[in-house]
């Protein structure tokens, strides 16, 4: 199972973020998105595991999605100009939803969403929201397995010629992800993995 080993890790000290919001944010988490009852479940990559991250429910919660807006905020300060932040849907859309109203009188970041499919009328665009071809982007994602659905995104935006500064991810689940998109040319910033969410 995915889970073995996590438990008897140490948390990962804080990095970035304030220690604060990191802290409450991960207590939402554990409260409203850790499911380790009714298992195994199958994720996204195919793989089974005893646990399941469901992110909506804080990414869609006031205050945890106020704490994600701030602290992935803080975290692009560390990343240089970027014009825009987005993700894959449907998963990172409350995230850069918040991020984008958070920042508004701060630093203002534009958003954009990449489509998995296109929506076959309208503009018909893969990428909807404000996106520009040739742009420098911050990708995100709620939760990390093998690095495989943020590739769609990744692919989407550099056939428009975007650069990707960085992917940010609300937790990692530390199953390869991060040396998956290494190989891409791309680095991955959690703010949380599952040592943090599982550990003691």
């Amino acid at each position: 199972m995915a889970r073995e080993g996590a438990a008897a890790a140490k948390p990962t000290p804080p990095t970035t973020g304030s220690a604060r919001a990191r802290a409450r944010l991960l207590e939402i988490i554990r409260k409203k998105s850790l499911i380790t009852e009714g298992g195994p479940f199958k994720l996204a990559s195919g793989a089974m595991s005893d646990y399941y991250l469901n992110m909506k429910p804080t990414a869609f919660d006031p205050e945890g999605a106020a704490l994600i807006a701030e602290i992935i905020l803080d975290m692009l300060g560390d990343e240089g100009a970027v014009d825009s932040i987005g993700g894959l849907e449907l998963g990172a859309v409350p995230i850069v939803a918040a991020v984008c109203a958070h920042s508004f009188g701060k630093r203002p970041v534009d958003g954009f969403v990449v489509r998995k499919e296109k929506k076959g009328h309208g503009t018909d665009q893969k990428i909807d929201g404000n996106f520009r071809d040739g742009s420098r982007v911050v990708l995100v994602e709620d939760v990390t397995t093998k690095g495989g659905s943020v590739m769609q995104a990744v692919r989407a935006v550099r056939d428009r010629g975007a650069t990707v500064a960085t992917i940010i991810t609300i937790v990692d689940r530390l199953e390869g992800a991060t040396d998956n998109l290494k190989k891409e040319g791309l680095s991955l910033r959690p703010i949380f993995t599952t040592r943090d969410l599982l550990g003691s």
